[in-house]
C-alpha cells in the first residue's frame, strides 16, 4: 500500500491549468496586436539569413507539416522585406525589325512602362494623320507630278519623234487594246486589209520593209519605258523618304529626347524612324472601296495588322508595386498567419519589391509564354501575345510556390531549376524545350533573372529532393525548419494569447473572454500530447477560435467564453469519433472482451492508439501469455502470422532479453511461452505494449493473477526500466471510458511510464474521478513497481546471496523457472539413458 500510495499521481499532475491572473486582460480586445512571430526561432533566423544573403543558390525551403502556416508566416516575412527595397523595373517586349522572330526586351524605370507603351501608341496615332496630310501636301503633289510630268515629257517626246519618222514613210503610230502599232496609212487614213491587197507587189514590199525597220525601232523605244518607270518609282521612293524623314523625325526626336538615360528605348527609337520612312505607305489609308476590300484581304492573310509592330507589350508593370504579394496586403495576411498584421504591413510605402505567390506552378506558369491567335483557319503569334510568368512577376523580388505543386507539373521544376542556375528567363514552349518541335515560333530575348525563392513542403519531401537531386543543395542552400510544437511557460502563454487576439481580430470574431483563451491554451497542450508544451499548428487553433465564435453566436452572447470553447471541442471530437464509440460499444456489449475486476494469471489490459485522420484515440485490448516447458522461446503470436510491425517485434525480443537477464545468467530458460494480443485482427506495431507483455508473461511463470481493473502502457528496456510512450492521454481516457461505463469502483486505474507524466492533459472527467477517489494514475519507473502495483504482491530484490525474498513474487518466478528447468535435465538425462540401452 505504502508503495502505491507514492506511485499514484495526484489531480493536479493531470491536467496543467493556465493561471488566469497571469493573463492580465479580460477580453482579447485589451490585447495588443503581436508583431513578431511566435514559437520559430530558428525558422525566422534562416529566412533573415536567407533573405540578407545575397549570392547565388540562397534560396529558402520551409519545411514543416501542413497547418503550420508557412505560406503566411514566409510571405509576411517577405513583404517586411521587399517594402524596404527598390522597386525592380518594367520589362516590355518590342519588335525586332531585324529579326522579327526575335522581339526584343527592354528595362525601363517602374512605371515608365505603360507610359512608353502609350507614347507609341500615340506615334502610331499621329503618323496617320500627319503621314497622309503631308503626301496630300501642295509641295508634295508639285513634286510627285513635275516627276510624272516629266517622264510624261519625254515619253512623249519620243513618241512624237518616232510618229514624224513613221509619216514620212506613209506610216503612222496607232494604239489598240493590245498596246502600240504601226500601220501604213493614206491621206492620213490607215489602210484597210482589202486596200493593203490592192497595191502593187513593190509597194506592198516597201511598207512591209518600213514597218520591219520601224517595228524595230518601236521595240527598242518601249524597252526604254520599264527603265523609265523605275526612275520615277526612284525619284518617287526618294521624294517619300525625305516627305516621311521630315514628318517623323519631329515626333522621333521628342521621344527619344524624353527617354534618352535609356539607350535601348533609343535604339529602338532609331529602328522604328527607320521602319516608318521605309514602310510609310502602311499608314496612308485609301480611299478607294475595292482598295480598302483588297488591303482587309491581305492584312487577313498576312497575320496581325501592319502597324501592331510598333506597340509595346508591356510584360511586367511595378507602377503599383508595393511590397506586396499577388493577392495584395490584405489578402495575403490569411487567417492562419502567425505574424501581427501591423508588424507587417507597418513599413509599407510608396515602393518596395514584389512578393508572388504561385498557387499553378507549371512550366508555362512560371517561365512565361507566347500565346497564338486564330485567322482564317491559320494560327499566328507575334510578341504582342508574349505573357508574363510569375518568375517575370517576382524578378527583383520574392516568388512563393508549393514544393509538392511544382513537382506535379510537367518540366516545372525542371524550369525553375534552368532559370535560377542562368539567372535570366528564356520563354520557350515545353515543345521546344523538349526539342518536339520543328516549327519557327518567337524567340523573345532572354529577361535577366534577380530573384530570392521560397519553397513550402514537407519535411520528407526536402529531404528526398536533398538525396536524390544534386541540384537541390546547390540551388536552396537555406532550410527554414517550422517547428510543430513550442515550449510551454508563463511568457509563452501571454505571448499565445497575444497571438490568439491578432487571429480574432483576423477572423473578425467575437471578442473572447481570459477563461476562453485559457481554455483555448490548454487543448493548445492537449493537441501536442504534451503539458509543457504549445501547437504551432494555427490553423487547427484558428478553425477552433472559429467553431468557439460560432457557438457563442448560436447562443447570443457578446463573448466567448470558456464553455463555448468546450461546446467546439465537444463538438470537433463527436464529429469525428464514430470509430471510437463503436469499439466502446463492442466492448460494452462484451462482444470485446476486456475484464475490469478480478485477478487472471497471464492475462492483462494492454492499451493502444488507434488514428483515424486527425483524430486518435486510445482502446484497451487483452494480452495473455501461456508458459510450458521448452528450449527458452518466447514466441510472439502476432509476429508469425506476419501481423507484427519490425518495432513490436523488436519489443519482444527486449523482452526475452530482460528476461534471460534477470533470470537465467548462469542457467538457460527451460520454459517455452506464447504471448498474444487476443481479438487483434489488424497489424500491431510498436513497442509501447512491451513492458505490459512481460507481466504477462511473468504472471503465467509465477502463476500470480494480475488485477484486471489495471491496464498498462510503456515499453520496457532489458534492465527492467519502464520507458516513455506516445499517446498516452489517449490510452489514459480509452481505458477510463471502459471502467466508466461498467461504474468506477475506485480500484480501477492506468499504469503508465513516469516519464510521460508531464505530457498529461487529461479530460476533466478523468481528472474529476481521479480527485473523487474513483479512478486512479499510477506512474512506475520499473518492472517491479508495477509487479507490485499489478498483483498485490512485492516484486522482492536480490540479496548478498542472489536470492530473492521468500514468497516475493521474483522468488515465485525463480522457483517456477527452476522447477521447469529440473523438468528439462530430468527428460534430457532419460532420453540420454535410453538411447545408450
Amino acid at each position: 500500500m505504502a508503495l502505491e500510495e507514492t506511485l499514484r499521481l495526484s489531480p493536479a499532475t493531470l491536467y496543467r491549468r493556465v493561471d488566469l491572473e497571469l493573463l492580465g486582460f479580460e477580453t482579447t480586445d485589451d490585447l495588443e496586436t503581436i508583431t513578431e512571430v511566435v514559437g520559430q526561432p530558428r525558422a525566422m533566423q534562416a529566412m533573415k539569413f536567407g533573405v540578407a544573403m545575397a549570392r547565388q543558390g540562397y534560396n529558402v525551403f520551409a519545411l514543416g507539416p501542413a497547418g503550420l502556416a508557412k505560406r503566411r508566416v514566409v510571405q509576411q516575412f517577405f513583404e517586411s522585406y521587399a517594402a524596404q527595397q527598390p522597386t525592380p523595373p518594367d520589362w516590355c517586349y518590342v519588335h525586332d525589325f531585324d529579326h522579327p522572330h526575335r522581339p526584343k526586351a527592354l528595362e525601363l524605370p517602374p512605371g515608365m512602362g505603360q507610359g512608353f507603351r502609350k507614347d507609341m501608341e500615340d506615334l502610331v496615332r499621329e503618323l496617320r494623320i500627319t503621314l497622309p496630310a503631308a503626301y496630300e501636301g501642295a509641295e508634295y503633289q508639285a513634286r510627285r507630278q513635275a516627276f510624272e510630268q516629266e517622264l510624261e515629257t519625254r515619253q512623249t517626246a519620243v513618241l512624237n519623234e518616232f510618229q514624224e519618222r513613221a509619216q514620212k514613210e506613209s506610216l503612222a503610230l496607232i494604239r489598240t487594246p493590245d498596246g502600240l502599232a504601226i500601220a501604213p496609212v493614206k491621206d492620213g487614213e490607215v489602210l484597210s486589209p482589202e486596200q493593203l491587197e490592192a497595191l502593187s507587189a513593190k509597194e506592198q514590199d516597201h511598207i512591209r520593209e518600213q514597218l520591219e525597220k520601224l517595228e524595230g525601232e518601236l521595240q527598242k523605244i518601249l524597252r526604254q519605258a520599264p527603265a523609265w518607270q523605275h526612275e520615277l518609282r526612284e525619284k518617287l521612293t526618294a521624294l517619300n523618304h525625305e516627305i516621311s524623314s521630315l514628318t517623323v523625325e519631329g515626333l522621333i526626336a521628342a521621344l527619344q529626347e524624353k527617354y534618352a538615360a535609356h539607350p535601348g528605348v533609343v535604339e529602338y527609337l532609331d529602328a522604328v524612324q527607320k521602319d516608318v520612312v521605309e514602310n510609310a505607305e502602311d499608314f496612308l489609308t485609301p480611299t478607294d472601296g475595292a482598295a480598302v476590300a483588297a488591303q482587309q484581304l491581305v492584312a487577313q492573310m498576312a497575320g496581325p495588322p501592319v502597324l501592331q509592330r510598333y506597340q509595346v507589350n508591356v510584360l511586367v508593370d511595378n507602377a503599383n508595386t508595393q511590397g506586396a504579394g499577388a493577392q495584395g496586403a490584405q489578402g495575403a495576411l490569411g487567417a492562419q498567419g502567425a505574424l501581427g498584421a501591423q508588424g507587417a504591413l507597418g513599413a509599407l510605402g510608396a515602393q518596395g519589391a514584389p512578393v508572388i505567390f504561385a498557387d499553378n506552378p507549371t512550366y508555362e506558369n512560371l517561365v512565361g509564354r507566347v500565346e497564338q491567335r486564330a485567322q482564317m483557319g491559320a494560327l499566328f503569334t507575334d510578341f504582342t501575345l508574349i505573357n508574363a510568368g510569375a518568375l517575370h512577376k517576382a524578378n527583383g523580388g520574392y516568388l512563393i510556390l508549393d514544393a509538392q505543386a511544382l513537382l506535379l507539373q510537367t518540366y516545372g521544376w525542371e524550369g525553375l531549376k534552368r532559370a535560377l542556375r542562368a539567372q535570366e528567363i528564356r520563354i520557350e514552349s515545353l515543345a521546344q524545350v523538349l526539342s518536339s518541335a520543328s516549327t519557327v515560333s518567337l524567340e523573345p530575348a532572354p529577361i535577366p533573372l534577380k530573384v530570392k525563392v521560397a519553397l513550402l513542403g514537407e519535411r520528407s519531401l526536402y529531404y528526398l529532393l536533398l538525396e536524390t537531386d544534386p541540384d537541390f543543395a546547390e540551388l536552396f542552400k537555406v532550410a527554414a525548419d517550422f517547428d510543430e510544437e513550442m515550449d510551454r511557460d508563463a511568457g509563452s502563454e501571454q505571448l499565445y494569447a497575444r497571438l490568439l487576439a491578432m487571429l480574432i481580430r483576423k477572423e473578425q470574431l467575437q471578442p473572447f473572454s481570459r477563461e476562453a483563451v485559457a481554455r483555448v491554451i490548454e487543448h493548445s497542450a492537449r493537441m501536442v500530447g504534451d503539458a509543457e508544451k504549445l501547437s504551432a499548428r494555427m490553423q487547427n487553433v484558428t478553425d477552433l477560435l472559429r467553431e468557439s465564435d460560432y457557438w457563442a453566436r448560436q447562443a447570443q452572447q457578446a463573448v466567448v467564453t470558456a464553455q463555448h470553447v468546450q461546446q467546439a471541442i465537444d463538438a470537433q471530437v463527436y464529429r469525428a469519433d464514430r470509430v471510437r464509440e463503436r469499439a466502446q460499444e463492442a466492448i460494452r456489449r462484451e462482444t470485446l472482451f476486456i475484464e475490469t475486476a478480478g485477478q487472471v494469471v497471464g492475462q492483462i489490459n494492454g492499451l493502444a492508439v488507434f488514428q483515424v485522420g486527425d483524430f486518435a484515440f486510445g482502446k484497451p485490448g487483452r494480452i495473455t501469455a501461456r508458459v510450458m516447458r521448452g528450449e527458452g522461446q518466447v514466441v510472439d503470436i502476432e509476429r508469425e502470422v506476419d501481423l507484427g510491425g519490425p518495432l513490436h517485434s523488436k519489443g519482444m525480443l527486449i523482452l526475452a532479453g530482460f528476461l534471460k537477464g534477470r533470470y537465467a545468467v548462469d542457467a538457460p530458460l527451460s520454459l517455452s511461452a506464447s504471448l498474444v494480443f487476443e481479438q487483434s485482427y489488424g497489424d500491431v506495431d510498436g513497442d509501447s505494449a512491451s513492458s505490459a507483455e512481460l507481466y504477462a508473461l511473468l504472471s503465467a511463470i509465477a502463476g500470480v493473477g494480475i488485477k484486471q481493473s489495471l491496464a498498462v502502457t510503456g515499453s520496457v528496456d532489458q534492465r527492467g526500466q519502464i520507458q516513455p510512450i506516445g499517446g498516452v492521454n489517449e490510452k489514459i481516457e480509452g481505458f477510463f471510458d471502459v471502467c466508466a461505463a461498467r461504474n468506477l469502483t475506485g480500484e480501477q486505474g492506468v499504469l503508465i511510464p513516469a516519464a510521460n507524466v508531464q505530457h498529461l492533459m487529461l479530460r476533466r472527467d478523468v481528472v474529476e474521478a481521479v480527485e473523487a477517489g474513483r479512478f486512479h494514475i499510477y506512474a512506475v519507473k520499473t518492472v517491479d513497481e508495477g509487479i507490485e502495483l499489478l498483483t498485490g504482491m512485492p516484486a522482492g530484490e536480490r540479496d548478498e546471496e542472489e536470492a530473492y525474498p521468500e514468497g516475493s513474487f521474483n522468488a515465485l518466478v525463480v522457483q517456477r523457472l527452476q522447477a521447469l528447468a529440473e523438468k528439462q535435465r530430468a527428460q534430457s538425462k532419460s532420453q540420454g539413458e535410453e538411447s545408450e540401452t
